[in-house]
């Protein structure tokens, strides 16, 4: 654990998930069942995810930020049985059918410490059911198969690491997200299948971030775009303090990056910066190394599982270099826990599915990202996605944060607005709106250029880095 400094060996680590497994076996659940999780980054968090892994159980990681009703809809959705948090946890969610362990209720560490630190008797290997992180709506959880075979079995992302990002037991991981997330989680979990050191970041700091990657010579690590952004703000002289030298892979997934930001980023860290493109879905992934991207800028990548297709309205294949729908046509099989509906609206006619992100492929395979389709504005009949006027006004030096949005129009139907979040609060005003709107002519299109510009102290992001545009967006239609 990066901010306390406590270890776990993997002696420990496989007595107490023998130790866990017992005991979830004692509670009654079996090969199939669904346990959930509510904790911060903690050194617990394995031990319990591990155990759910060796009993065969699906375990569902939970974000501490969600409301009351969006943990109790995750819960009963899952049908999970027990639920293991680190904070007291509301009586609403203490239902007969529910097994509570939190603080003043139960306490997992002290119960599962009388029970044998051998393998329980039934081992077989589970799988996380995890929810999308409700950026558009309500979560959406996908369901896989259980694995059949033991608990050695290799997986795909483990052979991913292993073959594209030489991972192995030498790696030393920095994971400065939280594991909650379907990244973090099963990234984390493919280096301790490897043997590797998993460094866990209670939350993520810039310049901590050096400072670990210093200290305990970090050979791989990965973040979101926004983590860039906020190290790339640090002052220079910060910046030269920290020897960054046993880096050998930093890779990045979850949002587009700006192009100025990640080549700003391979100027700093050299051209060691992988970049994928997937979903918790798992229904396709994308992936391009330093060198591809120095030749394609923007893009992220050619297909690895899945065959790209990019579709129009109408759920046909658009030309080469047209933009339109991301589908992902001979992938993984996928399907929204208890949702038909949001099921058949992820799939077309002919069977490919899409996460609901908008972009384009170029003669030679290569992916590039625009958007999400429920982000797009549509301002005087022109389609005008806003990524591309966030890319170009994050660069603002004063600028820490911003979200683009539509706003209700009479003559338009939808005007561009840019939600700014600066650096020093005390700058926000018609100064600064004036000095963005100079920094972005002759660098995009005059009608995607914001026609308004408001400030906020600051915008809402999930702790994965994703932007809760919905959010910002429902100021502005409140209807």
């Amino acid at each position: 654990m990066a901010g306390t400094g406590e270890t776990v060996t993997y002696a420990e680590l496989d007595a107490r998930s023998n130790q866990g497994a017992h005991l979830l076996r004692s509670l009654g659940l079996r090969r199939g069942d669904g346990i959930a999780l509510m904790l911060e980054n903690h050194a617990r968090f394995f031990e319990i995810v591990w155990a759910a892994q060796r009993a065969g159980l699906y375990y569902t990681c939970i974000s501490t930020r969600l409301a009351v009703p969006e943990i109790a809809f995750i819960i009963a959705d899952s049908g999970s049985r027990v639920l293991i948090a680190s904070s007291p946890v509301s009586s609403v969610l203490a239902t007969p059918a529910l097994k509570v362990f939190a603080p003043a209720q139960r306490d997992f560490v002290a119960e599962r410490s009388r029970f044998p630190e051998t393998p329980i008797a039934d081992e077989a290997p589970g799988i996380d059911m995890l929810y999308s992180s409700g950026t558009t709506g309500r979560p959406k959880g996908i369901r896989p198969a259980l694995p059949e075979g033991g608990l050695d079995q290799t997986n795909a992302l483990t052979e991913f690491g292993r073959s594209n990002y030489g991972m192995d037991a030498d790696t030393i991981f920095l994971s400065p997200a939280p594991l909650y997330h379907s990244a973090p989680l099963r990234w984390c979990m493919a280096v301790q299948k490897l043997g590797g050191t998993v460094i866990v970041m209670e939350k993520f700091d810039a310049e901590a971030v050096l400072a670990l990657i210093d200290r305990y010579r970090v050979t791989h690590a990965q973040f979101v775009p926004t983590h860039f952004i906020r190290m790339l703000k640090l002052p220079e002289e910060v910046r030269r303090l920290h020897d960054l030298s046993s880096l050998r892979v930093v890779y990045h997934a979850a949002a587009p990056c700006p192009v100025e930001v990640k080549q700003h980023m391979m100027d700093w860290f050299g051209p060691i910066i992988h970049e994928f493109y997937a979903g918790t879905e798992a229904n396709g992934l994308t992936a391009i190394g330093p060198d591809e991207w120095l030749t394609h800028p923007g893009s992220v990548g050619r297909a690895i599982w899945g065959r790209l297709e990019i579709c129009g309205e109408d759920g046909e294949p658009l030309p080469v270099g047209d933009t339109g729908a991301i589908h992902f046509a001979d992938g993984p099989a996928f399907e929204y826990h208890n949702d038909p509906e949001k099921t058949a609206a992820s799939k077309n006619r002919h069977g490919w599915t899409t996460l609901g992100d908008v972009g384009h492929v170029d003669a030679e395979g290569y992916l590039y990202l625009t958007d999400r389709q429920s982000f797009m504005i549509i301002s005087g009949g022109v389609n005008i996605y806003p990524q591309e006027i966030e890319d170009a006004i994050i660069t603002h030096p004063k600028v820490a944060d911003v979200a683009v949005i539509g706003a209700p129009d009479a003559e338009m139907g939808e005007r561009v607005v840019a939600v700014v979040q600066p650096t020093d609060w005390a700058d926000a005003g018609p100064a600064l709106a004036a000095e963005i709107m100079a920094s972005l002519e002759g660098r995009i299109g005059r009608i995607k250029q914001p026609r308004q510009i408001d400030f906020d102290p600051d915008l809402p992001r999930h702790p994965t880095g994703k932007l809760l545009k919905r959010l910002v967006r429902t100021r502005y239609w409140p209807a």
